[in-house]
C-alpha cells in the first residue's frame, strides 16, 4: 500500500471523517497535527498548492485534496487503485 499522509487538527470533523474512511479500509497513515505543530501548517499549504483548510490528504506524495475529495474518489471507485502499491 502506498504511504498516506493527512494534515489534521483535533477539532476538525472533516478530519475525523477522512480518517474514519481510511480506518474502515484498513489504510495506515501518518497524521500531522498542524494545531500542535504550527510549523507544519506552512509545509501543508506549500504541498497542497495553497490549500489552507484541513484535512489535506496525500497518497504517495500526490495531493488528493480534502475530505470531500477523498470520499469522491471512494464513490467513483478510484481510491483503492490509488492506494494499491
Amino acid at each position: 500500500m502506498k504511504p498516506v499522509e493527512i494534515y489534521t487538527t483535533p477539532i476538525c470533523g472533516f478530519c475525523r471523517m477522512a480518517k474514519s474512511l481510511l480506518d474502515k479500509k484498513g489504510v495506515s497513515y501518518t497524521e500531522i497535527d498542524v494545531m500542535m505543530n504550527p510549523s507544519k501548517k506552512s509545509e501543508m499549504v506549500s504541498r497542497a498548492n495553497g490549500g489552507r483548510s484541513v484535512p489535506q490528504i496525500f497518497i504517495d506524495d500526490a495531493h488528493v485534496g480534502g475530505c470531500d475529495d477523498l470520499y469522491d474518489l471512494e464513490r467513483a471507485g478510484r481510491l483503492d487503485g490509488m492506494l494499491a502499491a
